[in-house]
């Protein structure tokens, strides 16, 4: 069904729109209902080796805790290379001294865009003080890998137990509880171990049962590495001793707290345990637990800023505690069953949705935009990447958990000012949001980074999100300051051109997926499509608020800049007529297929070139080049273009950057095992293709009616 203006698929305007959206989640939501506790537990992950991208994760958004074989941290070394051991908290940042004093003025480099000349926080080549300033602040503050809580296990001739020791490993996560269960031999002795995560605490609890520790052969280690300085750092520097302290400051029968101090920033480990047991501390940043001979040790730990006046839950406190909040997480939000469906890929498809839901909740539900490796080892320092924000925690809303969402949302309000400032600083108004910044909001100098805008629309759009999952006044009024202010940055970045009566996006950006230069993009499809939804959405909050429409902003939307499309097919930029013959044009995120896809119809976008331009993308891009959310990325767009056949294909693309772990995680490369977009912007595609989108008169539109698809759905909030 197409309406005759656009031939887009059919739409209803206004509240006749919600009221079919309603009828549409009615309709899907009144069928049989989903046997939450089925679907979830077939999809129960099992490993049976040691297998660097075999590792597990137990946590609670805010703090996570990965794990080997043995359900502790007992071989970092053998996982380095694939997906980390780490044990990080949202709260748990360091800095070196900056015993140079670099000023962060000195990472500004001068450029004149549009006759502003102004500082962009660049990286400096070159050997001087400002390249050195520029590294500086790039390296710092980065995410601390917290402490490593592994098994010393000693063989029956007295020598450490190695990884090739250990036979065979039975180990499987319980995504219904979050506890993992390992079991494993040593010497052909048993040792079960259960891992759990406390769903409001930065803690673990663990069980242990072995006849190795009757005789004293099992015990538990706590090794505190120091940070590489690195992008990545697994968490397994142990070489720079005398670069911190750290020393037991409390020791009782049954607990203890250990305190670790790293240049200007400090912490607590706080340990607990049920059965006797001794502390010893072995060497330098090395402690070991033994416990008395017994055939069952339970042990609790927990990693905080500051001392805790209380003692820790036991390990049965912390099992019931995940369970419970387990249990809450996987029936109050959404869920989709593939049950019946005769397609091949159904199953699989199934898997990776459910293990994403997983793995976002425990990596990615905090008070902060999300690193891409979530709290598994660092990407970036570990610092998030705000053009990663959507597709990380967008979908939370739109899976039924929008308060989720709104944690991390409400850190744009927090660091508002910082925002603020720098727009002033390159002469705009409003605010400019950076694209990598640690908690604290202030820019990280970048190379393309430096001048993209991919992420300025995210917090208006995320904002939106979280009004759609709870439209009341308190959001509004929380959010709309940010949301007015970053719609008033993007309505004075744009240029007026005399001689068209345009408004365009003349340059300091790199277009559509940083495929070209700064300071040369003139008018990118994608960016231009961001601007103008974004000030439609501000233009909304305004008449929600009582406010009468910017007239400003409605004179930049009247007379944006067209998207170009001179042979029946969009340009990736006006400055680049050579799109279709330049290769130039086919690496990166192929960001013409958001226009009509990701961004909702405008008007501004037709539907024939819109399905040219999406038939040349998908047989002419260099999709070995694109990461993990290009896939549903290019899904999204096929389901608004009523073609679900490719949607699905999209989502099966053979390509390294699609591989999916049995674990779950969105393999990348061997120096990205862990990319969490992939898992969001996944969940984000199958709620659109689902529960449809705004004006959508279809049920389950990204899935084809060839009696091959049987797809029940609940709690979905559609796409805008």
């Amino acid at each position: 069904m197409f309406c005759s203006k656009h031939r887009i698929p059919a739409c209803l305007k206004g509240s006749a729109a919600a009221l079919l959206g309603s009828l549409l989640f009615c309709s899907a939501a009144g069928a049989q209902k989903i046997d939450r506790y089925a679907l979830v537990m077939r999809h129960t992950v099992v490993n049976t080796t040691f297998d660097s991208l075999s590792a597990l994760t137990v946590g609670n958004g805010r703090f996570a805790f990965t794990v080997d074989g043995t359900g502790l941290q007992s071989f970092p070394g053998a996982y380095a290379g694939g997906i980390p051991l780490a044990t990080q908290s949202e709260w748990g940042w360091h800095s070196f001294i900056n015993a140079n004093h670099y000023r962060r003025e000195e990472t500004y480099k001068n450029y004149s865009f549009n006759g502003k000349p102004a500082g962009y926080a660049v990286q400096w080549n070159g050997p001087d003080r400002n390249h050195d300033a520029a590294e500086f602040f790039r390296q710092n503050a980065h995410r601390l890998q917290l402490g490593n809580i592994g098994f010393d296990i000693i063989k029956k001739n007295g020598t450490a137990a190695t990884i090739e020791d250990i036979h065979p490993v039975q180990q499987q996560l319980n995504l219904w509880t979050g506890e993992i269960t390992s079991l494993f031999t040593v010497e052909e002795q048993p040792v079960t171990v259960l891992t759990v995560a406390h769903q409001e605490r930065d803690a673990i609890a663990v069980r242990v049962v072995s006849p190795l520790l009757q005789e004293g052969r099992l015990k538990i280690r706590i090794r505190l590495p120091y940070p590489t300085g690195k992008a990545t750092d697994a968490g397994n520097n142990w070489q720079a001793q005398g670069s911190h302290i750290s020393f037991i400051k409390m020791q009782q029968a049954h607990s203890m707290q250990l305190m670790h101090v790293l240049d200007s920033s400090y912490y607590f480990i706080h340990a607990s345990w049920e059965s006797p047991a001794a502390v010893l501390k072995a060497r330098s940043h090395y402690y070991q637990l033994s416990p008395a001979p017994t055939d069952t040790f339970a042990f609790s730990c927990a990693f905080t800023r500051q001392l805790l006046p209380d003692s820790l839950p036991g390990f049965a406190a912390t099992e019931q505690n995940s369970a419970a909040a387990w249990k809450q997480y996987w029936t109050k939000g959404a869920a989709v069953d593939f049950t019946g469906s005769t397609d091949a890929r159904a199953l699989e498809l199934e898997r990776r949705v459910v293990l994403s839901q997983y793995l976002l909740k425990v990596q990615c539900a905090g008070h902060y935009p999300a690193q891409q490796t979530g709290l598994t080892g660092n990407s970036n320092y570990g610092k998030p990447t705000l053009d990663d924000h959507w597709w990380l925690q967008a979908q939370f809303a739109l899976w039924g958990r929008g308060a989720l969402l709104e944690q991390s949302v409400q850190w744009y309000a927090a660091v508002f000012d910082k925002a603020c400032a720098i727009a002033r600083r390159q002469g705009y108004q409003g605010a400019r949001w950076p694209w990598s910044s640690d908690t604290s909001g202030l820019e990280s100098p970048g190379t393309a980074g430096a001048f993209s805008l991919w992420q300025q629309a995210q917090p208006v759009l995320l904002a939106e999100l979280c009004y759609r999952s709870r439209p009341d006044t308190v959001l509004l009024r929380r959010y709309k300051s940010m949301v007015f202010a970053t719609a008033d940055f993007m309505a004075s970045y744009v240029v007026l051109d005399a001689a068209s009566g345009q408004y365009q996006l003349n340059s300091g950006l790199p277009a559509g997926g940083q495929i070209t230069d700064s300071g040369k993009s003139v008018n990118p499809a994608f960016e231009l499509s961001c601007w103008y939804q974004a000030l439609a959405v501000a233009q909304q909050w305004r008449v929600r608020c009582g406010l009468k429409p910017n007239a400003h902003w409605d004179e930049v939307m009247q007379h944006l800049a067209p998207l170009q499309a001179p042979d029946g097919v969009y340009l990736a930029a006006e400055s680049a007529p050579d799109t279709y013959t330049n290769v130039q044009y086919r690496s990166g995120h192929p960001g013409l297929l958001g226009i009509w896809g990701w961004l909702p119809e405008t008007g501004r976008v037709n539907a024939a070139p819109m399905r040219h331009t999406f038939n040349w993308v998908w047989y002419n891009w260099y999709w070995e080049q694109t990461t993990g959310w290009d896939f549903p990325f290019a899904a999204m767009a096929a389901t608004r273009l009523d073609m679900p056949d490719r949607a699905l294909e999209a989502l099966f693309m053979d390509f390294d950057s699609n591989r999916w772990l049995p674990n779950g995680h969105n393999y990348q490369t061997g120096s990205a095992s862990v990319y969490l977009p992939g898992n969001g912007a996944l969940l984000a595609a199958i709620a659109m293709m689902c529960a449809g989108y705004d004006g959508c008169t279809v049920s389950n539109p990204g899935f084809p009616k060839n009696g091959a698809w049987h797809v029940r759905w609940e709690g979905l909030q559609r796409m805008p």
